[in-house]
């Protein structure tokens, strides 16, 4: 995986109750594919990481959602957690952010209660693609195709269930965010 990705500026959109294994295993695996993964939040400072229900660790913030622009990344991973899946819909500016990934063709990665924010942002229509089993209804009622299955690659959407999908969830991003990023050098030549 070494190199893949070098040089490639990735937003990790996530704020409070983010869970934390979801956050860190795809972040160490875009750092380790050359990646230069950038914690994109609601506000400013540090978030609170979450392991399950339970506080975790606090990630120092790189930049605002209001503040970033979706221009200067190739692409965008969104980690789960109830809490922050939650509050990130809830944020007009985050869903504006993950809508113009989707308006630009760039890959996005979600990962369990995170596809909320995809509903919210109406870009899972006619869509398949899996989740935390309890989102299941909102992602079909807001048009998606749902399915159980472990990781679900759908055009620029890559998606997976939960925390024991990890290791093929970060390697399928990886290789999604290579394959967009060899097609981008292809119609720059």
């Amino acid at each position: 995986m070494a190199g893949e990705l070098d040089g490639m500026k990735v937003a990790v959109l996530a704020t409070d109750g983010v869970e934390q294994v979801e956050l860190e295993r795809p972040w160490q695996a875009l750092e380790e594919a050359g990646a230069e993964p950038e914690l994109v939040s609601l506000g400013s400072g540090t978030i609170t990481m979450y392991q399950h229900i339970d506080k975790g660790d606090q990630k120092t913030v790189d930049t605002t959602v209001a503040s970033a622009d979706p221009e200067d990344y190739a692409a965008l991973v969104l980690p789960g957690g109830v809490i922050n899946g939650d509050f990130v819909r809830a944020d007009a500016d985050a869903v504006a952010f993950v809508k113009a990934f989707f308006e630009s063709d760039k890959p996005v990665a979600a990962i369990c209660h995170a596809p909320w924010v995809l509903a919210e942002a109406d870009v899972v229509r006619g869509r398949r693609m899996t989740s935390w089993p309890s989102l299941q209804t909102d992602l079909r009622n807001a048009g998606a195709k749902w399915v159980d299955e472990e990781v679900v690659v759908d055009g620029n959407l890559t998606t997976s269930r939960n925390p024991d999908d990890l290791d093929a969830f970060s390697a399928a991003i990886v290789e999604q965010f290579a394959s967009a990023s060899d097609e981008d050098a292809d119609e720059d030549e």
